[in-house]
């Protein structure tokens, strides 16, 4: 089994949050479930993480 990619996961990451965001009925843009707040944090660390590898790469 290979490493999956830290943009793999960010990306992976991204479309859960969309699959979430397209089935939730509590879910809105200001106003997160327990799970839609879970992947949404997922998201933005994972996020947060692959910018920063980004910019380590470019410098």
């Amino acid at each position: 089994m290979t490493k999956r990619s830290l943009y793999d996961l960010y990306m992976d990451a991204a479309a859960a949050v969309r699959q979430h965001d397209a089935t939730c009925t509590t879910c809105s843009p200001d106003r997160r479930c327990t799970t839609g707040r879970r992947l949404y944090g997922e998201l933005v660390r994972l996020q947060d993480d692959y910018l920063a590898q980004q910019k380590t790469k470019r410098a």
